[in-house]
């Protein structure tokens, strides 16, 4: 069965804000994201997105991608727009005048599993609208906050007519499915490290494994 390999990438260089706990541990450094972009740019069927709306999407990594002829999409937090470090409404329009798609990350980088109504509501609803406004232009794809997710958020996410709902299950992804998994980078990794993650995951016991994991979150 042919698969596709999504690359997830969050924030780069030196963070222009303050980071959440833990955060740290997926920001990468400006080198180190131009080797791995270099590296899985090779690859067949990849996919490159970016999380959480850092200002170094379009100072580090916009730069990067049209010089090398790619493209990526881009999940925002409609609620960080125009905050110090993060993307502001320019920066949407310039990712879309450059051809980068842009999708939804929620109101406030909460994780979408066990929300209320309302919170389901500004998070899925309210924020796709907020980006939707600034861009000009549809908002069909979301991304889900910390890749968690339950079955609720799952059937609200449909039933707000969302296409692509991306995670974060480190498993390759069937073309066209509307759940796609994605392999985020981490703070130490490089080239090899990411091909090697990529590769593990392909081995029965992990897949079985991921595939597993995966299934719970979406009945739970």
């Amino acid at each position: 069965m042919p698969e596709r390999i999504n690359i997830l990438f969050h924030g780069i260089g030196s963070p222009q804000r303050d980071l959440e706990l833990g955060e740290d541990k997926y920001w990468i450094t400006e080198d180190a994201f131009l080797a791995i972009l270099d590296e899985v740019a090779t690859w067949p069927s990849v996919g490159l997105s970016f999380d959480d709306s850092n200002s170094s999407d379009v100072e580090i990594a916009l730069p990067a991608l049209l010089e090398r002829g790619l493209t990526a999409e881009f999940f925002v937090l409609a609620g960080r727009l125009d905050r110090p470090g993060s993307l502001g409404e320019e920066d949407l329009r310039s990712l879309i005048k450059n051809g980068m798609p842009v999708g939804n990350h929620g109101m406030w980088h909460h994780p979408w599993r066990a929300m209320s109504p309302a919170a389901a509501d500004e998070e899925l609803a309210e924020a796709r609208d907020r980006i939707a406004a600034v861009t000009g232009r549809p908002v069909t794809r979301a991304a889900c906050p910390l890749g968690r997710y339950d079955r609720a958020t799952l059937g609200a996410l449909r039933r707000l007519g969302y296409t692509t709902v991306l995670t974060s299950d480190r498993r390759p992804a069937r073309p066209g499915a509307w759940l796609q998994p994605r392999f985020s980078v981490y703070h130490d990794d490089t080239p090899e490290t990411v091909r090697a993650a990529v590769q593990r995951s392909r081995r029965l016991p992990v897949r079985a494994r991921n595939a597993a994991a995966g299934a719970v979150k979406r009945w739970r």
